[in-house]
């Protein structure tokens, strides 16, 4: 049985999260942090209803800001993370004091990323993805081949989310930039165009924020005569809580480093 500690869990990821592990008949729940509703149980505190309850009824919401503590006394194999930036760097260093292995979704990670592998390198073994989805992990595969042969072409990104993301471009969306960059011998990103803005040798990245929308990315391969459009979209965030559990069943027999994605779907 592969036990498993949930951080934000009464975000939307969380939650989500939270039901799988009740739903899979290897996984046992036991430990949810949150910094609101302390000691709530999980399935009352998240809103998500009876589902969630019926898997783990037992927990109930601990308060995120004494991790370390309940990190000791619960002992997780795996310590899954959706929440903001700053706090996962707190809840890695928290991890990797308990020998807990990580699952590490969350966005706008750019600028703890050096910090972050460093502490985990040879302590704990961890899952760091901009996206835990099957999909958008092929779509980038998909993304290196198309660049191998029209990396020539002009190349332009488009991605939507939802009205409350905070962060932009997409972590999905500069992970496929980067993807494409790389297969082609590095291209300078422009993030968004206005006024007198010809186009030169470039990756252009635009980001929508609307509505309720999960998450769709488009690369426009534009050659002349002639363009390649490759897309993925999410239909709901089952998408990423599905890979997320995959990849705990995965990283608690991993060698202690920073793994991606791509490692645990053999891609």
């Amino acid at each position: 049985m592969i036990t498993v500690a949930v951080t934000g869990a009464l975000g939307r990821m969380g939650s989500l999260i939270i039901e799988n592990i009740g739903d899979a008949p290897d996984m046992e729940l036991v430990a949810a942090f949150d910094i609101r509703d302390i000691g709530m149980p999980v399935g009352v505190g998240t809103g998500t209803g009876a589902s969630v309850a019926a898997g783990v009824s037992d927990v109930r919401v601990s308060d995120a800001r004494k991790i370390n503590a309940l990190l000791a006394s619960t002992s997780p194999d795996v310590l899954i993370d959706f929440t903001i930036a700053d706090a996962a760097v707190g809840n890695v260093k928290a991890a990797v004091e308990n020998g807990v292995a990580i699952i590490l979704g969350t966005t706008g990670l750019e600028p703890h990323q050096e910090e972050i592998a460093g502490i985990i390198a040879g302590n704990v073994p961890a899952v760091i993805a901009p996206n835990f989805s099957v999909g958008v992990n092929v779509f980038w595969k998909l993304l290196a081949e198309a660049a191998a042969y029209i990396g020539d072409w002009d190349i332009e990104i488009l991605e939507a989310h939802h009205r409350h993301k905070k962060d932009a471009p997409s972590g999905t969306a500069m992970r496929a930039a980067d993807v494409i960059s790389k297969v082609i011998g590095g291209k300078e990103l422009v993030c968004g165009r206005e006024g007198l803005a010809p186009r030169g040798d470039e990756i252009g990245i635009h980001a929508i924020r609307g509505g309720d929308i999960i998450g769709d990315h488009l690369v426009l391969f534009a050659g002349d005569g002639e363009r390649i459009e490759i897309k993925h979209q999410a239909h709901s965030r089952q998408a990423f809580a599905g890979g997320a559990v995959k990849a705990a069943r995965w990283v608690v027999d991993a060698s202690k480093r920073v793994h991606g994605m791509e490692e645990v779907l053999g891609i």
